[in-house]
């Protein structure tokens, strides 16, 4: 059997509806920023795994470093024998990190993971039980991810009661009518209302939300949160799970703010592919835990580890903070050279991003309102054409673009032409 619909037919016999799959091909093979399906189709990925393939599908020394870990061991469990890389690779992330205060990494399997450990370790340093999130946010599809995120559907529907103490702040955005101010004055009244900040654990926020709609966190308004924190006695945690490891054209996107965060997660494309997350902070807040609180069975898998080592090199040689400014500016200079025809500005609410974290919000040319049927037309479109793109938004009216940073300069011309096409479709 070597057909998309017959595969596609025992995936829907199989396996349950509640996994959302966008595509209705099977992929065969991938190499950087191509993937090829089942049945030879080429498709070039401006999705990348969801900002998991930042150094491209199978960069050659990733695969390398991968295959020389398979030869040692694929896993002891590093709570039960641990190996020097997971110590190694604690310590780069402790120095590439923002801030020279002594700081302590630890490692864990998925974002949602780090996000529930990030909690954790909040609440355990401070006795705090309160955490503050904000709407459009997206920390994952774990009951305590799902309780932070502030973005109803699909990740929430049906799946109440979620975990207590956890609360909501608007988040600044101009296109949707909220200022910095607007929001700031929101955050004091839930201080009023809700919850007192002696009764904060920590306020958790995206640097550039991710499900939210690539929404970029105001300056003012980030170093605001810093401000206040200081103040309250309350943690800063930095959700880099889909900014981070050179994808704002900066290794961590929180270096854009000059804010130094208590505690940052990171995941998706920290080991390139393999399932590899983190938490980093300050030393005496990541000692908070007693032996034991912290950890998993797959934490820190070695095969996972040595990908990250390798992931972190190919950025630093090949300088892919510097390529994702390049890259960034090519797309948005090719979305506005698109927005030159009326028929396409009509439509487009914003563009927006850092480095190659970019995305374009569609609005209704006649009514103002998100546009979410255009935005699927769009992607839809796009993936005829053989261009692979990902909507998000709180209305499912942006689209997000997240090629690889080792994207060749031919393939993303070949890709930027789609994308026009696909604006100004009907």
């Amino acid at each position: 059997m070597n057909s998309n619909q017959e595969w596609k037919a025992r995936k829907d016999a199989a396996t349950p509806r509640g996994v959302g799959v966008m595509c209705n091909f099977y992929a065969e093979r991938a190499e950087n920023s191509e993937i090829w399906d089942i049945e030879g189709n080429r498709y070039i990925d401006f999705a990348a795994g969801i900002a998991v393939l930042n150094t491209g599908h199978r960069h050659p020394k990733l695969v390398e470093a991968i295959k020389k870990q398979l030869d040692q061991f694929t896993h002891t469990a590093y709570q039960i024998v641990p190996y020097a890389s997971y110590v190694e690779l604690a310590e780069k992330i402790n120095k590439l990190t923002p801030g020279n205060h002594a700081k302590k990494t630890a490692f864990f399997t998925t974002g949602a993971e780090a996000v529930e450990n990030a909690v954790k370790i909040a609440r355990s340093a401070t006795k705090r039980p309160g955490i503050v999130a904000f709407s459009g946010a997206f920390h994952g599809r774990t009951s305590m991810g799902m309780a932070l995120t502030g973005k109803v559907d699909p990740y929430k529907i049906g799946f109440g009661p979620f975990p207590g103490e956890i609360y909501h702040a608007p988040f600044p955005n101009d296109v949707h009518g909220m200022s910095v101010d607007d929001a700031l004055s929101a955050l004091t009244t839930l201080f009023k209302t809700d919850i007192e900040p002696a009764k904060v654990a920590a306020i958790i926020i995206e640097p550039i939300q991710g499900e939210g709609g690539f929404c970029v966190t105001p300056v003012a308004f980030m170093q605001a949160l810093r401000n206040i924190c200081d103040q309250h006695g309350i943690l800063l945690i930095v959700d880099e799970i889909q900014t981070g490891f050179a994808r704002t054209g900066k290794l961590f996107a929180i270096e854009h703010y000059g804010v130094i965060p208590d505690l940052m997660t990171i995941a998706k494309s920290l080991a390139g592919g393999m399932p590899l997350s983190g938490v980093c902070g300050r030393a005496e807040i990541m000692d908070a835990p007693n032996p034991g609180g912290l950890g998993g069975t797959y934490a820190g898998n070695a095969l996972a580890v040595s990908a990250a080592l390798a992931v972190l090199d190919i950025i630093e040689e090949e300088k892919l903070s510097e390529r994702a400014n390049y890259l960034g500016e090519r797309l948005t200079k090719q979305l506005h050279e698109s927005m030159k025809e009326n028929t396409v500005a009509n439509r487009v609410a914003d563009v927006r991003g850092l480095g190659a974290m970019i995305a374009i919000e569609f609005k209704h040319p006649v009514t103002g309102m998100p546009d979410a049927d255009f935005t699927k037309k769009v992607q839809a479109y796009a993936m005829s054409k053989g261009l692979l793109l990902l909507t998000c938004g709180v209305y499912g009216n942006v689209i997000r673009f997240l090629f690889p940073l080792t994207i060749p300069d031919t393939v993303l011309t070949e890709g930027l032409a789609i994308l026009d096409a696909a604006l100004r479709v009907n």
